[in-house]
């Protein structure tokens, strides 16, 4: 599970540990200096891998990006099959938008 600085309590660790879900959640500043100034009660800092807390990013602007269809974001579609062809509809949009046309604009042909 990934999660921003706001889930980043020793709370939430312990319940996502209980349940054997591996967590990438930064510690927070006041967090690390908290810990730090208690020495070696505080404890060891969290593991956190930073390549996996990236990809964090590239996940939520594709939902962010989803949210911009306002049919598919409000639920407008009522029968799963027609909601899942505008899901569809909007992914192969977004997937066409992303892919490079490979087109030269100086090109005159």
């Amino acid at each position: 599970m990934t999660g921003d600085k706001a889930y980043s309590s020793r709370a939430n660790r312990a319940l996502l540990r209980s349940r054997d879900i591996t967590t990438v959640i930064p510690e927070p500043n006041d967090q690390i200096a908290n810990r730090k100034r208690r020495g070696r009660v505080g404890g060891r800092p969290p593991n956190f891998d930073r390549a996996a807390y990236r990809k964090r990013n590239q996940v939520e602007r594709g939902f962010n990006r989803r949210k911009h269809w306002r049919g598919l974001a409000t639920r407008f579609d009522k029968l799963a099959s027609h909601y899942q062809a505008t899901l569809d509809l909007v992914e192969a949009l977004d997937w066409l938008r992303a892919v490079p046309d490979r087109h030269d604009p100086r090109d005159r042909t």
